[in-house]
């Protein structure tokens, strides 16, 4: 029989027994305290780590000692028994309290030394079918072994690579075993229920179709559609797949074990909610979600889904667009909406919609060839501040290995350790809630190759898949990852990953740089006091709290009283005429039109003014096409106010200054530079 062996045999105590009820099952919980169970201790005659102590037994609803080598007990009345229930649950309470190890306890004339039980340690999970590796291609093998990408053989070598590691025990794999295994997850077909929350049912019967349709007409069936094959075997496997994903994470949610892995295909990332495609048949990890968030209320409100595959999750992201409970973050190759799958989805302006607007973030790699820096990088300032401020109950990985060093397809450099690290930095979240769910690892292999070119590349890459499913698995076994060799993101990677950070900081406060300084606010501020010092102008304040913010340092105007030699501090709450006693006034309005504001910024080369170069601070020169213009009216003895448009008006504290994509003149910009005109009319001209 099994013995539990997260509680040393030795932290036993007749106690304990003592404490348990007759409907109590000897494997439950009591006033806190877990309890294993020790038939093979009593069955050696050695409970509470004292030899020759005889086994229990019942007697009205109390455990009774039996008389042994170390006391020879009386048998008692009915009253003395209840009379020491009393002592025993005060006992339970002195252990609950903290009593550790050696402080001694009188339970009727016994003294008994009391141990600490320690809380009995969760598992990791592993979700493994192999009737999963039913759904393969109809059409026969070819002499040189033109295999599948979505390969059936993807789970079983990573499988193995669990179990020749010893993180799991199979009788077909004689290795050692870690001290704390992994905690096997039995997969079930998903229900139709389930796969309708996030599919149409006419998508759900036309799968279930498939397992009554002859074999030629599958072959023909799948060719209508976006990389998908089909055979008899293929709707259980998607069943089994998508139930798998369920199983895992309710036992994770429901406190089963700590965190899980969930090695199934077919995979689902791609799977929209009325098609399949990509390899995918039933949205596995938004099935998943959808069913946690409906049968734990309470404990599985909001999901993060966290897509490191190297395409695109399309099929994720179309299930919860709406949806302000789910994030959904997906780093993958875009190459401009023509890397799989195709169009403009998987950009970085798709941010969700209506109640789930900002609840979408996707970091589109421009190309192939990013590595662990520009992972981490991504991960550093976009992914963990935004699933911290997101503050999720449930974590879910769509684990795609296509991005793994080695995959020719994929085409990036990601390592076992870098998906060690990304792993390790979500554990934290959701108080460890955490599920890896197997995505596709390989999307399109050249068809025609020869026999040993198949047999290197596709054995590396599943290798390379193995691999770093072993390194994850890892991470969830609390195991430190690897140190990380590289460190310094790529010019490409780390632009988009800055791109993405200023384009979602609109929904997110955390991605705002907290000591930003916008360079056309320092440049106002510089030339403000340089119109200050050099032609005695002071700054008119507008007394609007809408317009206050928004033209800061934007309107300026002469001190007559300065110019004539008087040295006190100007008040713009002093009569107008202070600033505009001239009998004529030159106003200077400069409206932004070529979306940048005056002054401009130019840089060159010292050894040639005509080339480009890097922009630094030290060949960089402002330049203000306007100072001879205030240099004659100053002359002449005008009064000049200066009143500068900025393109972009903030409207309130929290405002996106960072977004300068809106159009220039809208009718916001119009109205609050009209209303700016006929204040500085009223209150300082007329």
């Amino acid at each position: 029989m099994e013995i539990d062996l997260d509680v040393p045999m030795s932290g036993f105590s007749s106690l304990e027994s003592g404490l348990r009820r007759p409907s109590e099952d000897i494997n439950q919980p009591i006033n806190g305290l877990v309890l294993s169970s020790t038939e093979a201790a009593y069955r050696n005659g050695d409970v509470g780590g004292v030899p020759g102590l005889a086994s229990p037994t019942l007697r009205d609803g109390l455990v009774t000692q039996q008389p042994g080598t170390l006391a020879n007990l009386k048998t008692r009345e009915n009253s003395e028994l209840n009379q020491d229930a009393g002592v025993q649950l005060k006992s339970a309470s002195f252990a609950e309290s903290g009593s550790s190890l050696g402080d001694e306890i009188t339970v009727g004339d016994i003294a008994w030394s009391m141990p600490i039980v320690q809380p009995k340690l969760l598992a990791t999970g592993l979700c493994y079918d192999v009737r999963m590796r039913y759904h393969c291609e109809l059409e026969a093998a070819k002499p040189r072994l033109d295999f599948h990408p979505e390969d059936p053989r993807r789970i079983y070598h990573i499988y193995r690579e669990l179990c020749q590691a010893g993180l799991y025990k199979d009788p077909q794999f004689d290795v050692p075993i870690v001290d704390k295994p992994l905690e096997r997850i039995r997969a079930r077909n998903a229900t139709a229920s389930e796969i309708c929350l996030v599919h149409h049912a006419n998508h759900y019967h036309f799968m279930e179709s498939t397992a009554a349709t002859p074999d030629e007409d599958l072959v023909h069936l799948e060719r209508q559609y976006d990389s998908i094959y089909f055979n008899r075997l293929t709707f259980s496997s998607a069943l089994l797949s998508a139930g798998g994903a369920i199983e895992t994470c309710k036992a994770v949610v429901g406190g089963r074990v700590k965190n899980a892995i969930a090695v199934i295909r077919p995979p689902g990332h791609h799977a929209e909610c009325n098609r399949p495609m990509g390899f995918c048949l039933f949205d596995n990890v938004s099935i998943a979600a959808r069913v946690c968030q409906a049968d734990f209320p309470e404990l599985c409100r909001k999901v993060l889904v966290l897509d490191w595959d190297v395409h695109h999750g399309n099929g994720i992201q179309q299930a919860f667009y709406n949806d302000p409970n789910v994030l959904y973050i997906s780093i993958h190759v875009h190459e401009d909406g023509t890397f799989y799958p195709p169009g403009p989805f998987g950009d970085h302006m798709h941010c969700g919609a209506g109640a789930g607007l900002g609840r979408n973030i996707n970091i589109p790699w421009p190309t192939k060839g990013m590595g662990d820096a520009d992972y981490l990088y991504a991960f550093q300032q976009v992914v963990m501040p935004v699933a911290y401020d997101f503050n999720p109950d449930l974590v879910i990985i769509a684990a795609g290995f296509d991005a793994a060093v080695g995959d020719q397809l994929g085409g990036c450099f990601v390592t076992p350790t870098c998906y060690a690290h990304m792993t390790h930095m979500l554990n934290p979240l959701a108080e460890g809630k955490l599920v890896v769910c197997l995505e596709v690892s390989s999307f399109s292999t050249p068809r025609e190759v020869k026999l040993t070119d198949l047999a290197r590349k596709g054995g590396y890459n599943l290798a390379s898949i193995s691999k770093s499913a072993l390194a994850v698995t890892r991470t969830l076994l609390s195991e430190p990852p690897d140190r990380i060799m590289e460190t310094k993101p790529t010019k490409a990677g780390a632009a988009t990953v800055d791109m993405v950070r200023v384009y979602q900081s609109r929904f997110w406060p955390c991605l705002r740089s907290v000591s930003k300084s916008n360079t056309k606010d320092a440049l106002r501020a510089y030339q403000k006091q340089q119109l200050c010092d050099e032609y005695d102008m002071i700054e008119l304040s507008v007394f609007r709290d809408r317009l206050s913010k928004s033209f800061k340092h934007q309107v300026l105007a002469t001190d007559v009283e300065r110019r004539k030699g008087s040295h006190q501090l100007a008040s713009t709450t002093q009569m107008p005429s202070r600033f505009l006693s001239s009998s004529t006034t030159h106003i200077i309005i400069k409206p932004d039109l070529k979306r940048h504001d005056w002054p401009t910024l130019k840089w060159y080369d010292v050894n040639s003014p005509i080339s480009q170069c890097e922009a630094t601070i030290t060949n960089m020169y402002k330049y203000d096409t306007l100072n001879w213009y205030r240099d004659w009216a100053i002359k002449e003895g005008f009064a000049i106010i200066d009143v500068n448009f900025p393109n972009h008006i903030a409207d309130s504290d929290d405002a996106d200054e960072l977004d300068y994509d809106k159009e220039l003149e809208t009718a916001k910009h119009l109205a609050e530079r009209a209303e700016l005109a006929i204040y500085l009319w009223e209150n300082y001209i007329e």
